[in-house]
């Protein structure tokens, strides 16, 4: 399983602003630069997790972008939504195509219990988890 570009990026951003204070204000051009993220394509995925309510933008002069919930509140699952990453991925493991009950490839049944434990770590891991 392979997270998509947006998800890692959405990610590296959140735990960027964690990790730097939480509370601060970062803009998205410093995050760019530091995180080396296309600026549009930044923006793009902050606005998703604005609307996500993971993180608040603040305009003006001393606006930016900071998180106000508590850090345990918050889970990697919470962000992968977000930026709509599914948790229940259908394509194949092997690149055949969808995946599921009907129509199962040969690893399809061993790679049930890894793909839910990695889910359930996503759900599970709060953004307090990550920088502890």
């Amino acid at each position: 399983m392979k997270l998509n570009n947006t998800s890692q990026y959405a990610i590296r951003i959140v735990t960027f602003i964690v990790q730097n204070g939480s509370k601060n204000k970062y803009n998205a051009k410093d995050i760019s630069e530091k995180l080396s993220i296309p600026y549009k394509y930044l923006t793009k995925i902050m606005t998703q997790l604005v609307e996500a309510n993971i993180i608040i933008s603040t305009r003006g002069r001393e606006g930016g972008y900071s998180i106000e919930k508590e850090l345990s509140q918050i889970t990697i699952g919470d962000i992968l939504e977000a930026v709509k990453e599914s948790l229940h991925q259908k394509e194949c493991l092997l690149g055949n195509g969808p995946c599921d009950e009907r129509k199962k490839c040969v690893l399809h049944d061993k790679w049930t219990s890894p793909k839910r434990a990695i889910s359930d770590m996503f759900r599970n891991t709060t953004l307090e988890d990550v920088i502890s």
